[in-house]
């Protein structure tokens, strides 16, 4: 890879046929589709959700954030599972749960009923999605087909959060908001009958255990920020209770550090941060994510709520976003080896970038063509160039045993950038608007959040430019 001097494994798995290899890859992929579909696919449904359970609008807000505070908080600890336990059990036991849970959710009859199942579906995320990229890496050698393989699962995951949309429109429009969640059942259910059959077992525990303090903290702190956050939405950042959540999560965060660096077997390892790559990577998908959540997000609600889109004409109004974040993230492998993994990246921001500056000149009467195809499709299709360079760099230096905790990390950091984005940006645009939410009110809302987010992106792709390492001469030209 033109990134490293040489590619460090992150798997103890065999090698496998080709064939066989793409096949693990698919399912994995399939796996992450479904996790990521359900970060969006109920934003569409969220009217219909009110009106047949009687929610209130704090208790609306809870059918998002408990989906996201449970799979943020629990990533870490699913992705150390994964190496102790198996990926592939990690991934059924995660998988098992998440259908479960997307059937109780789909059958809710309370408000609370509703949230618990959303909570259930994020702690099967949190122990599925990890052991999905470590199948991918461990599945095909490193290399240009490792890569290859990691920009398909980019893809085929950011195709879910970006279908989100327009599958959610389509169920509620010609069904009911119940199967924006039971729709996962039939899908989980041939995902799991895959996994039984394709996917080989393999894990590099050696014996080891949990670090069970570290697993609470961890998943203590990032839980409570994670609160905290999407708090602000409601209470605003000043808020003492705010401020007290927010300080609790990172006190938290604080005390786990410092248990870590004491710890003879930790949950993690305070020198995979040592490790340029991996740090630079994660906080630029972190910055990634705060800025792609929050643009489906908005776009989905100025559809509705300002050009009077139905659910399904908003989600199709997408399809074209959607397309080019998979055209973007299967591209990047292309480009990679001429270009260089940390200029790609930094291209891709710089083009996400461009995206936003144009959304933001968004006005209440826009056509389709210059306030949602255009300035989509540059949005998406940059981060979909970024994303699969950052993933590859963060996990091509994680050593065979730590494989699904670096994966874990990796989907963390783009969970807690989304959330920490749409708690930001809805926080802004609401400030913006004001109490009067007329159409021409939200629009310079939304306009307002998409500058900031700009500006998210421009920071992101300075600090991957100076942060990110360079190409080793020798890689590149083997490359």
């Amino acid at each position: 890879m033109p990134q490293t001097d040489s590619a460090t494994s992150t798997s103890d798995t065999p090698s496998v046929p080709r064939s066989r290899a793409w096949t693990v890859v698919l399912t994995a992929s399939a796996g992450q589709f479904l996790v990521v579909l359900d970060v969006s696919v109920v934003n569409v449904a969220l009217p219909s959700m009110r009106a047949d359970l009687g929610l209130t609008a704090a208790g609306l807000q809870w059918v998002i954030n408990a989906y996201a505070i449970a799979f943020a908080g629990f990533m870490l600890l699913g992705g150390r599972a994964a190496d102790l336990y198996g990926r592939k059990a990690m991934f059924l036991l995660g998988l098992g749960l998440f259908t479960a849970a997307s059937v109780a959710g789909g059958l809710a009859q309370e408000g609370w009923q509703l949230v618990a199942g959303r909570a259930a579906q994020g702690l099967g995320a949190a122990v599925l999605s990890p052991a999905t990229l470590t199948l991918v890496t461990g599945a095909v050698p490193a290399g240009a087909a490792r890569t290859r393989a990691i920009a398909t699962w980019t893809a085929v995951g950011a195709a879910g959060g970006a279908a989100g949309g327009f599958v959610g429109g389509l169920l509620v429009d010609l069904l009911s908001w119940r199967w924006v969640l039971l729709v996962n059942v039939p899908i989980g259910v041939l995902v799991l009958a895959g996994a039984v059959f394709w996917l080989r077992e393999s894990r590099t525990g050696g014996g080891r255990r949990v670090d069970l303090p570290g697993a609470v903290l961890v998943t203590a702190g990032l839980a409570t920020l994670a609160y905290g956050i999407v708090q602000t939405e409601a209470a605003g950042w000043t808020d003492p209770a705010t401020v007290l959540t927010l300080l609790g999560g990172l006190g938290l965060l604080a005390v786990f550090v410092f248990v870590e660096s004491r710890t003879a077997a930790p949950l993690m390892p305070l020198k995979l941060f040592r490790t340029r790559a991996v740090s630079a990577a994660n906080v630029g998908i972190l910055l990634c994510g705060s800025s792609s959540f929050g643009m489906w997000f908005f776009m989905t609600t100025y559809a509705q709520s300002v050009l009077g889109y139905s659910p399904l004409q908003a989600g199709l109004a997408l399809v074209p976003s959607s397309l080019s974040v998979v055209l973007g993230s299967k591209l990047a492998p292309r480009l990679m080896p001429s270009v260089g993994a940390r200029n790609l990246a930094v291209t891709g921001a710089l083009i996400g970038a461009t995206g936003f500056a144009w959304q933001s000149t968004m006005t209440a009467d826009g056509s389709f063509l210059t306030t949602i195809l255009g300035p989509g499709i540059l949005m998406m299709g940059g981060i979909g160039l970024a994303t699969t360079p950052l993933s590859t760099l963060a996990t091509s230096s994680a050593a065979p045993g730590d494989a699904g905790l670096v994966s874990g990390l990796v989907n963390t950091s783009r969970t807690m950038g989304g959330a920490l984005g749409i708690a930001t940006l809805t926080t802004i645009a609401a400030a913006v608007t004001g109490p009067a939410a007329t159409p021409a009110g939200l629009t310079t809302g939304y306009a307002a959040a998409f500058r900031v987010s700009t500006a998210i992106l421009l920071g992101a792709a300075l600090l991957m430019l100076l942060w990110l390492p360079r190409p080793h001469p020798k890689a590149r030209s083997s490359a």
